[in-house]
């Protein structure tokens, strides 16, 4: 026999008439009329051609047959409580899982420490985190989040700005007691650079109204940020690397800063996501959680 809408509803009646004690307790929990509550019974041992309660005037009990059915009965009942009440605590207390991808240092460096701490303050929410500085499929891959330099703006993915990073040159003081300081934009086109692969392999500075533009080259080239500032710390070359990676090591005196009088074009960070991904709660939470916390470094 195939399963109604109606019959479910006559099952859950059902459930709330065992749990109540009585028809008439049963029709005022769940706002009926006792004469429906009661129809919904009759409905139900007509057509399971079973007796599902003995009645009398003054009490109900389960025959065999019904204490069997109320379990399963039980069981529709709760589960469709949990799952009303699971969509509830996604409303009010954020629960699920958030898949983010982002690049390996900019993720090391700012995003873990960020999700440390969110994670602190919404126990509830589960996270993924996959670092890696390749351009990640987000909607085949499944992913709520990545953190990327661009917006992307033809992908058909949405974007959120979360910060911009100030950049700047640097290199070793090995490197420049080797080969000299450069003292203006045109030096730098006679120096080594690790270049670094997912940038353009052009460096702009402007002063004023000024703008320069140098074409980067060197015998050295990587696509992991952590191994361009390592490189560069090594000696091998300059490096144009964001400022909350050189200034730890420029305090420590293992990178110094050049041409700080120029400036460099900065970095945008932006939360990409999937089409409609923002309706979740979860994820409207840890794009604001993570522009509050970059904007404070």
């Amino acid at each position: 026999m195939d399963m109604s809408f109606d019959q479910l509803k006559s099952m859950v009646i059902f459930a709330h008439i065992i749990e109540q004690g009585s028809l008439s307790a049963a029709a005022k929990h769940l706002g009926l009329s006792r004469a429906v509550v009661s129809y919904h019974l009759k409905k139900l041992e007509a057509q399971l051609e079973v007796t599902l309660l003995n009645r009398s005037t003054r009490a109900i009990s389960l025959t065999e047959a019904g204490e069997a059915y109320y379990a399963r009965c039980r069981t529709i009942t709760q589960q469709a409580h949990a799952a009303h009440q699971h969509i509830e605590n996604m409303k009010n207390e954020p629960v699920g899982t958030l898949k983010i991808t982002c690049p390996v240092n900019v993720g090391l460096q700012m995003i873990v420490p960020a999700l440390n701490i969110f994670k602190q303050q919404y126990p509830k929410i589960a996270l993924d985190v996959m670092l890696t500085d390749d351009v990640v499929n987000i909607v085949k891959e499944g992913i709520d989040l990545a953190i990327r330099g661009a917006p992307l703006p033809d992908s058909g993915l949405q974007a959120n700005k979360l910060s911009t990073l100030r950049t700047c040159l640097c290199a070793s003081p090995a490197y420049f007691a080797k080969h000299g300081r450069p003292q203006n934009p045109a030096d730098l086109s006679k120096h080594q650079w690790v270049v670094y692969k997912l940038s353009s392999s052009d460096v702009t500075l402007t002063k004023g109204s000024r703008s320069f533009s140098v074409s980067v080259k060197g015998s050295i080239s990587t696509n992991n940020a952590a191994a361009r500032t390592a490189f560069v710390e090594a000696g091998h070359g300059l490096g144009r690397i964001p400022y909350y990676d050189a200034q730890p090591k420029i305090k420590a005196g293992t990178l110094e800063q050049v041409l700080s009088d120029y400036n460099l074009k900065n970095i945008d960070v932006y939360g990409v996501f999937p089409p409609g991904a923002a309706n979740a709660k979860k994820l409207r939470l840890l794009l604001g959680f993570l522009k509050t916390y970059l904007s404070q470094l």
